[in-house]
């Protein structure tokens, strides 16, 4: 039997390596490729922080874990990905490069100190001395002066350092150590369109702060931490509040083991010795870079450009549209109630699902609002909704979840503010993290119970659902509403093992029904009938799935797949995966839809929450929808059909685990279209809704003309009887 499957880390960097060619694409405004490059430096950075880290605590199990795709151990997993990852920094640092001078002939000069001229580098000095030097933090490490524990992500700026007046033959004997302030921007103006970063300020004028000593030579240095909180719920006192166990995790964050060392230029041998031995890093783990490090602060730098420069080298603004499923003059109860919804971010706006909320948040009729929260944005208009629901007498129920990594600290503020306005706050299940999305509002209409249940493949977030792809599902299905109340009730009462009549979740439902879904297409290829599967999603790595694909294949099913990250399925391996089809799309958006799709004739389709992977499948609450509404189906396929429909993003995984373009026969890029598409679709409903308004109101004003006329006939017969009389 051949292998058909790969590591998980080594398929990530290989996505993440997509990521960074969207950096060099000529085709992309440069300053949208300057964000691609940006995008790529962070998804490293949590790379190292958790799969990395994750996999160092594995390696120091005396049973070391196999990889039951490799099989390879934690170490070698490690060694693989380190070694993957040497090139992939030569050529970042040649894109960063090429990226510098595309910038400078757009006007945007990104310079070393070291190359400005006399008036440039006076202005660095007095920068130095008057705004950066008064706030810095120092020292020197010597037998009294040890090393301090740098927090995770921390930036320094290293000198060896020797003294003017020593007795020692010895030319270098201390290191020094300033620590770039994090209340100063990473980027200083210093003339018209040129910039040069903190860092190198700091790198050419901060010897001079170490008075006594001559500095022979400087770095800078960034320290990446392992950042895998591991979130034991049998560790906690059972009197303690979970928020309050977390508040505690958290702070445990930046004092875990080092992972990684990223310096700007090799290091001497000392130093090298000396970071090793007092970070317990290995010299595979130290990346010399001539890229800045950690590029999050890129999106900041763009921000504040000149607008009309910033709007010459970025997209063309788009704004996500009204949905032309939805009416913006009608409330949206009523029309959930009338028809199936779905909206699309970012081609649509999440406004409808807003205004939903909001609606119930005042609705006489509504009775509970239950809803469950993974990441929302910082300045939330949901949770404001529900706040506001909660003030007006409605039961609110939120889960919570507080282990969304990197998201806790805001889960924690909204959690409190949300029990302080009158919420009922819980927070998932032990060992499972809730990563559905799903949102139940219960009426009670003439003494009947009716449900609206909404469902998505992507978080309650403003601010992502603009560059995130994804679906939210509204309707006022009975079974679908009974489903969710199901589950809100299981999640009260800690049942991991519902049973439900639409949906599918998991960890019980989902991978039994997902597994009946295959078969019964493996069942109708072996009957000679046209059997078809097609599925988009970030990732694959559950093996149980995994295997289930190949039979499918090998018994004759067709297969397309479209997954965006984590692919540890190999494509068109003979005899075994040679019916199946992956491809993966990086663009202006982040693809994130989970979309399922069984069949090709009047195919079963669904919405869900959840990746193909053993953590979504098997290890956390996670929820799929049916899409049963013909047109709301329709909606769903065409969008299956444009995306792989695309010619110019999209790339094919081959056997071999390399991703090749596509031939580009119709210059297709199908999140364009789908914007287009949008706002097309929008302007004809919009218009078709103000014709309709204008007839209803006409209708309206005739009617109540007509009652005018009659009434006004009805009192002149009056008066001619009073007077006949």
């Amino acid at each position: 039997m051949k292998n058909y499957t790969q590591n998980r880390e080594l398929s990530w960097l290989d996505f993440n390596k997509r990521v960074i060619e969207e950096a060099m694409d000529k085709t992309v405004p440069v300053l949208e490729r300057l964000k691609f490059l940006s995008i790529y430096d962070t998804n490293l950075e949590e790379f190292f922080m958790v799969r990395i880290g994750s996999l160092t605590d594995l390696s120091k199990l005396k049973k070391q874990p196999i990889d039951n795709k490799s099989n390879m151990t934690p170490i070698e997993q490690i060694d693989a990905s380190l070694e993957k990852l040497v090139p992939m920094y030569e050529r970042k640092d040649q894109i960063y490069l090429d990226l510098i001078e595309d910038l400078a002939k757009e006007g945007i000069n990104i310079r070393k100190v070291t190359d400005l001229d006399e008036k440039g580098r006076d202005f660095c000095q007095v920068y130095f001395d008057t705004k950066i030097e008064p706030i810095l933090s120092f020292q020197i490490i010597d037998r009294v002066h040890p090393l301090p524990r740098l927090a995770n992500l921390s930036l320094s700026v290293v000198f060896d350092l020797s003294k003017k007046k020593s007795k020692s033959s010895s030319p270098k004997e201390i290191i020094g150590i300033i620590y770039l302030p994090e209340r100063l921007k990473r980027y200083v103006m210093i003339s018209d369109r040129t910039y040069v970063f903190l860092e190198d300020i700091i790198k050419e004028c901060g010897a001079e702060v170490f008075e006594g000593y001559k500095a022979e030579n400087a770095f800078v240095m960034s320290l990446t931490r392992n950042a895998d909180i591991s979130y034991d719920d049998d560790d906690y006192d059972v009197e303690e509040d979970f928020r309050t166990y977390m508040k505690g995790k958290l702070k445990k964050r930046n004092r875990l083991k080092p992972v990684r060392l990223e310096v700007d230029s090799p290091l001497v041998a000392e130093d090298k010795e000396f970071l090793c031995k007092n970070f317990e890093l290995s010299e595979k783990s130290i990346f010399v870079s001539k890229t800045p490090f950690q590029l999050g602060f890129i999106f900041d730098f763009i921000e504040n450009l000149p607008r009309r420069t910033k709007n010459a080298l970025t997209y063309e603004p788009f704004e996500p549209q009204g949905s032309a499923m939805v009416n913006p003059a009608r409330p949206m109860i009523d029309q959930i109630i009338e028809k199936d919804i779905i909206l699309s971010y970012p081609y649509e706006s999440m406004d409808p699902m807003i205004r939903l909320l909001d609606e119930a948040a005042t609705d006489p009729t509504v009775d509970s609002i239950k809803i469950t929260l993974y990441r929302i944005a910082k300045d939330s208009k949901i949770a404001k909704s529900l706040i506001k629901a909660s003030e007006n007498g409605k039961e609110v129920i939120v889960l919570m979840e507080l282990r969304a990594r990197f998201d806790e600290d805001n889960n924690i503020f909204w959690s409190s503010r949300l029990e302080d306005a009158g919420c009922k706050i819980v927070y998932g299940f032990d060992h499972y993290k809730c990563h559905s999305k799903v949102c139940l509002i219960t009426r009670y209409v003439d003494g009947e119970i009716s449900f609206i249940t909404q469902i998505a493949t992507g978080n309650y977030n403003e601010k992502t659902a603009k560059l995130y792809t994804d679906f939210s599902f509204m309707t006022g299905d009975m079974v679908i509403g009974q489903d969710a109340k199901d589950l809100f009730d299981n999640i009260l009462i800690g049942n991991l093992e519902g049973d439900y009549k639409k949906l599918m979740v998991s960890p019980k439902s989902m991978p039994e029904g997902l597994e009946k879904l295959i078969k019964d297409e493996i069942k109708k290829a072996k009957n000679g009938e046209d059997a078809y599967i097609r599925l988009k999603m970030n990732s694959i790595s559950d093996r149980g799935l995994i295997d289930l694909l190949a039979k499918a294949s090998q018994a004759g099913v067709e297969i397309k797949m479209m997954v965006r990250g984590i692919t540890c399925i190999l494509p068109g391996v003979a005899g075994e995966t040679e019916n199946i089809e992956i491809y993966q799309i990086v663009g202006r958006f982040l693809e994130h839809h989970r979309i399922y799709q069984f069949g090709r004739e009047n195919p079963k389709v669904y919405i869900s929450s959840a990746d193909f992977m053993t953590r979504n499948i098997r290890n956390r609450v996670e929820v799929a929808v049916p899409i049963e509404d013909p047109d709301v189906k329709k909606y769903v396929l065409d969008f299956c059909d444009t995306m792989f429909a695309d010619d110019v993003k999209i790339r094919k995984l081959y056997a071999t685990g390399e991703y090749l373009r596509v031939e580009n026969k119709n210059n297709y890029n199908a999140q364009e279209e789908l914007m287009k598409k949008a706002i097309s679709d929008f302007a004809l409903a919009d218009s078709k809704y103000r014709e309709n308004d204008l007839g209803n109101n006409h209708k309206i004003l005739k009617a109540d003309a007509a009652k005018k006329d009659e009434e006004k006939a009805s009192f002149i017969d009056w008066l001619k009887n009073i007077f006949k009389n």
